[in-house]
């Protein structure tokens, strides 16, 4: 084990499993391996004799994974590709030309990550598969700072580092608190969930409907109404009714209501939902804002600005004004506002879902006086405050910070209206809308469903029009939407269903509490799942390739994009 620490223009390296302590003229460091039933938790202390500018640490093991093939890497944020990796593949960067437009949206604007062959990396958690068990590696203060790991699979070496460049401290301050524990994957990730002391998770999984994946920013009351009027007659026992972007005049004039499409307020629309039987759920993106909003506008000072002065661009969309950028979270009258417009939305126009988007834009630069993820942390509790008894999902956020915190987060990339995004595949965005990407995240993460928060997979397409999808493929979003996720949505318009999509609905609705508890990597896009239902256990397999698998000993053969769960055991 080697430690790294840098701080104003000193560097320290040492053993600690050696040297438990180590005495500097500016600062002591302290090393503790704690025992726990299943390996230990290590923890790194640092007391600074006078105040100092942290610049780096990382800390450097071994583990014994020469044997592994598979190593878990978690994405940056919610969209970002998240899946066990064979130890043959590595994790690309951004094409260059793509870099104007994409490089906050994950960790390309983070140059100390190691992207060639030989290496892989992961935010907040990562483990090797082993024979019989998992090694995980798993950070207890991610709400401090975010964790980075890096394998170097030439040495199965492990570098553990720490997002605290910049960061003032003057007190004792906890460098590194980390889990190792090694067994089942269940029994690894509850003790993780029990280590963090996590409030329980909503344990009922709930269902509705979300104009997105159907009509994108083109909704409107009319539309809406329509749709209100299906779910009630079609799907009535659903929870949830929820509208996404293009209410708004412009992203950031949140209390702007584009008067065309919604004459009577977005308040009606609530109503109605409640009415119905519903609760009502709508988008917000609060770090953000376009330029052609009022807030960009007029309050040029709330914006997120780098050392230079200059403006953050937090990313592009082509259905709003290009470029958009991040908004400064501390400023006081950005907060009122956003307290305004919380306020707003959870007591006076009783919205019971708020989902907040491009969460990542918040935290895209560090403070002396906080990491990105404090910043994150911040924010999202500010918003907690403000938001009453609303359940909040989040999306496009970095996880860790957000455990315990929100009551839904999304785990994976937005669902296409076909297999993949070819143009965003080829510039190698893990954060690209694609159904692959989306359904190898909700494979890959599982395993924080009813942990951490309930889960929320993206949307299900049951119908015939308006997409590029097979019947197998949306056969299969259906089944690991629903046995992945706490939190299912779909964007169709119910009475256009034939009779298999109404046979695949009434299927969600027997299977929608069943939990995936195992996800076993067979080769490249074939796995192999476990899933629970009142007690019983069931086998099942996808193949997420585009070629027809045989497994089972010949026993059993999946079409290309084919998912089977043998919850009816005598159809195989």
């Amino acid at each position: 084990m080697q430690l790294y620490l840098q701080f104003d223009q000193h560097s320290i390296r040492f053993d600690p499993s050696v040297q438990q302590t180590y005495e500097h003229p500016l600062a002591s460091i302290h090393f503790r391996e704690i025992p726990h039933p299943l390996g230990h938790i290590w923890q790194l202390k640092i007391k600074p004799q006078q105040p100092l500018l942290l610049q780096q640490f990382r800390l450097t093991t071994t583990p014994s994974v020469a044997s592994s093939e598979y190593f878990f890497c978690n994405g940056f944020q919610s969209w970002s590709e998240s899946r066990e990796f064979h130890r043959t593949e590595h994790i690309p960067d951004l094409r260059r030309i793509a870099r104007p437009l994409f490089k906050y949206y994950g960790d390309y604007h983070f140059r100390e990550i190691h992207r060639k062959p030989g290496f892989l990396h992961a935010w907040t958690y990562t483990y090797a598969r082993l024979t019989d068990s998992v090694l995980l590696f798993a950070s207890l203060r991610e709400q401090q700072a975010f964790t980075l790991f890096q394998w170097n699979l030439a040495n199965n070496s492990l570098q553990i580092e720490r997002d605290l460049k910049g960061r003032k401290i003057d007190s004792t301050y906890t460098l590194l608190e980390l889990l190792v524990v090694k067994g089942s994957s269940n029994t690894v990730f509850d003790a993780w969930a029990k280590a963090l002391d996590m409030p329980a998770p909503p344990k009922k999984t709930v269902s509705g409907w979300t104009s997105w994946y159907n009509y994108y920013t083109k909704i409107s009351e009319a539309k809406l109404q329509q749709n209100l009027r299906q779910l009630a007659a079609f799907q009535p026992n659903a929870d949830f009714f929820q509208m996404d972007d293009g209410f708004q005049q412009a992203v950031g004039d949140w209390l702007a209501i584009d008067s065309k499409k919604f004459p009577d307020g977005v308040n009606s629309i609530a109503q109605q939902a409640h009415q119905s039987g519903f609760k009502a759920g709508i988008w917000l993106a609060p770090f953000i804002c376009e330029p052609a909003s009022d807030l960009y506008k007029q309050h040029p000072d709330w914006l997120l600005r780098d050392a230079n002065g200059n403006a953050i661009r937090a990313g592009f969309a082509p259905h709003w004004s290009g470029f958009f950028y991040a908004l400064d979270f501390y400023h006081p009258e950005f907060q009122a506002y956003l307290a305004e417009v919380l306020q707003t939305y959870t007591q006076k126009w009783n919205f019971q879902l708020l989902k907040l988007d491009f969460l990542y834009a918040v935290c895209l630069l560090g403070r002396a006086d906080k990491t990105r993820a404090e910043i994150l942390t911040d924010a999202i509790r500010f918003i907690r405050k403000y938001s009453g008894e609303a359940r909040l999902l989040a999306c496009g956020t970095p996880l860790g910070p957000l455990f315990g915190e929100v009551d839904y987060c999304r785990i994976g990339a937005d669902i296409h209206l076909s297999w993949d995004h070819g143009l965003l595949k080829f510039f190698r965005k893990r954060e690209r809308v694609s159904t692959y990407l989306a359904l190898q995240s909700s494979l890959g993460r599982h395993h924080l469903n009813g942990r951490f928060f309930g889960n929320d997979p993206d949307v299900f397409i049951l119908r015939k029009h308006k997409h590029r999808l097979t019947p197998n493929q949306q056969a299969s979003i259906l089944q690991i939407n629903t046995i992945s996720g706490s939190l299912i949505f779909h964007s169709d318009q119910l009475e256009t269903y034939d009779k298999t999509a109404k046979n695949w609905l009434q299927w969600f609705e027997q299977r929608k509490n069943s939990q995936l508890r195992e996800v076993v990597p067979l080769k490249k896009d074939i796995y192999q799942l476990r899933i629970e239902q009142q007690g019983q256990t069931y086998l099942g397999w996808i193949n997420l390739s585009r070629k027809e698998q045989v497994l089972e000993h010949g026993q059993l053969r999946l079409a290309p994009f084919e998912c089977r769960i043998a919850f009816n055991a005598s159809s195989y």
